[in-house]
């Protein structure tokens, strides 16, 4: 049985589904998967829904989304991997007592190669009472070079994922204030396929979420030492102690599920935090979006670790 996987973009807090290839997860549950990479991380999900493979992983806002454009266009999520925000808020020197308010005074460089990070972000600040129109906000710069502008003090905070924090953490040129992960669930990156995928192939479903379980299982028993050991060759230009770090962290924050089953208030969330910023329009419900029977299924097979 093949599969085509496309992959979001290369990103530490994917090690689960690196860690899957790396453990032969698939093999074992007779599935052989092509990793695939998508051309851009905005057409993922439409990748997907042309047929350019049969499985994306990312997040479900790219679901909304798709159902913004085209309502019977039917795209669904059917196994969560990433269960909450793997982003930080990043200063020049250390804030141990840092609040939302405290932006408001701030230079804040945002993500702009994916809209989610600041919508949660901005969805926090409106449940904190906070203006996020009063931010000084920075917008438009990649990652990399609001890496290099905190490194220079042109702006006061960055918004980044790992292995940023821990590289400048590693340097004494950055500090970590806010761990998104720490507000709760908030579905991040869950298994997209149509519909459609799901009704003609439910036993290809299963196997791919079952070894997913088997993976998360594998993940839960072993350090960070151990993922970061087993998917290093994926971040090849990566030092170990930042990868590891990065792992560490991750782990800490339970940014990765230990199964494959979708917190329904991590969903809610995800989505009151898209309406919050407009980005869409309809409040979707669980059910519109996810189909998570058969990663039920696989829980209650209680498949063995890898």
């Amino acid at each position: 049985m093949n599969i085509t996987l496309i992959e979001n973009f290369r990103a530490v807090f994917y090690a689960p589904y690196y860690a899957a290839i790396a453990l032969g997860a698939y093999r074992a549950e007779g599935i052989e998967v092509e990793l695939k990479a998508s051309p851009d991380a905005a057409r993922t999900l439409e990748s997907v829904m042309s047929g350019a493979g049969h499985v994306s992983w990312g997040g479900p806002v790219r679901v909304m989304l798709a159902l913004e454009k085209d309502p019977t266009s039917q795209p669904v999520s059917f196994c969560e991997v990433v269960g909450r925000d793997p982003f930080f808020l990043l200063g020049c020197a250390p804030h141990p007592h840092f609040e939302l308010k405290d932006l408001l005074d701030k230079r804040v460089a945002t993500v702009s190669e994916v809209p989610t990070p600041w919508m949660c972000l901005q969805h926090d600040l409106r449940l904190a009472g906070l203006d996020p129109a009063k931010v000084k906000r920075i917008s438009g710069r990649t990652m990399d070079e609001n890496v290099a502008a905190l490194r220079s003090r042109q702006v006061d905070v960055i918004q980044v994922f790992e292995p940023f924090a821990a590289q400048l953490e590693e340097e004494g040129a950055g500090y970590i204030w806010y761990a998104a992960a720490s507000r709760g669930p908030t579905t991040y990156t869950t298994f997209n396929a149509p519909r459609a995928f799901l009704e003609r192939e439910p036993e290809t479903a299963r196997r791919l979420c079952r070894a997913i379980y088997r993976t998360q299982k594998w993940m839960a028993a072993r350090s960070a030492v151990d993922l970061a050991d087993l998917v290093a060759p994926y971040f090849p230009g990566l030092s170990r102690s930042v990868l590891t770090a990065s792992c560490q962290r991750y782990r800490s924050l339970d940014v990765w599920n230990r199964g494959p089953v979708m917190d329904r208030q991590g969903f809610e969330w995800l989505r009151d935090a898209g309406l919050s910023q407009g980005l869409i329009t309809k409040r979707y419900a669980f059910e519109d979006c996810v189909d998570m029977r058969v990663a039920e299924s696989v829980v209650r097979d209680d498949p063995p670790s890898l």
